[in-house]
């Protein structure tokens, strides 16, 4: 299969070099010191299951790249309009545009961008980031990577992209039945991680080691279900519990993406997690305190930073 990663971040340049070398042709869409130094070194996943240096095309200009059978697409929230922009060079008449971000709103963005019938959702659990300009490192989390067709049909481009995704090394490939569950079964833990570690400034085990702060957790994590449900959503009832295990299993200095952008002086992606979250509750009427208070006190920081 053609594919474009569109982002070559942590999610997609992990993606990008085992779909590579799986013998896929892989497009790279990257930009600055990191797009340079794919072009003159080649892309190095330093990766704990397994390293790999892949040379592929890269550019900052998906028309040098062409249609393509698949465009993972695994930019920051924050960019996901902008970038859906670029999007039409990379479009031939079946290509699958797979959403692997954070937050629950990416899919209805880009369909606005290039219409329904591109779009698939995806989720991915994997802990990776760049390294360096040219360097993924994944540190952790089982690369496991869920997708489907938004209306949950079994296409045969997605079916394409099951065996794709299958047959590559260090990659765990799920075909979803219902990829909006997914997606929301993760937005409860993401939004509760990212929250509690974001305001205050510690990691998962200085949080479960204190009470009122693991009800917090605990309480930001039922919000976000809360919310789901309400808005038809047939999330599973144990979401909450299993999650809540998954975390007191978690390294104790485990921390977030959103601490890491925060610490690190980044833009932060508060609108596409807590901010959805705020959003959605007003819909359907439902009340969430806990995540309209992590989305205030980050606020002021997200605002500074965009």
């Amino acid at each position: 299969m053609k594919f474009a990663v569109f982002g070559a971040g942590g999610v997609g340049g992990y993606l990008g070099a085992r779909l590579a070398d799986a013998g896929h042709e892989v497009h790279l869409i990257a930009r600055g010191d990191h797009l340079e130094a794919i072009r003159n070194d080649g892309l190095r996943l330093e990766s704990v299951a397994g390293d790999t240096v892949v040379e592929v095309p890269a550019t900052d200009d998906p028309a040098e790249v062409g249609a393509c059978d698949a465009v993972l697409f695994c930019v920051k929230a924050y960019d996901t309009r902008s970038a859906a922009a670029e999007l039409d060079p990379l479009l031939g008449d079946d290509t699958a545009v797979v959403s692997f971000q954070n937050g629950v709103d990416n899919e209805r963005w880009l369909a606005e961008a290039v219409g329904d019938e591109y779009v698939c959702g995806g989720v991915a659990y994997i802990f990776s980031t760049i390294a360096s300009p040219g360097v993924v490192e994944h540190t952790g989390g089982p690369a496991r990577f869920v997708y489907g067709e938004l209306d949950g049909e079994r296409t045969d481009r997605i079916r394409r992209l099951d065996a794709a995704l299958s047959g590559a090394d260090g990659v765990e490939a799920v075909l979803a039945d219902d990829v909006s569950v997914e997606l929301w079964r993760k937005f409860v833990f993401i939004c509760a991680q990212a929250g509690a570690t974001a305001t205050s400034r510690l990691p998962v085990g200085d949080i479960r080691e204190s009470e009122p702060a693991w009800r917090f957790y605990r309480r930001l994590m039922a919000e976000v279900a809360a919310v789901a449900r309400a808005e038809g959503v047939d999330l599973p009832d144990g979401t909450v519990d299993e999650w809540l295990a998954f975390a007191r299993d978690l390294d104790a200095d485990a921390y977030s993406s959103l601490h890491y952008d925060l610490e690190h002086g980044n833009r932060l992606e508060l609108d596409a997690l807590h901010g959805s979250v705020v959003r959605h509750a007003e819909e359907v009427g439902v009340d969430v305190p806990m995540n309209e208070a992590v989305h205030a006190i980050l606020s002021p920081w997200a605002e500074r930073r965009s």
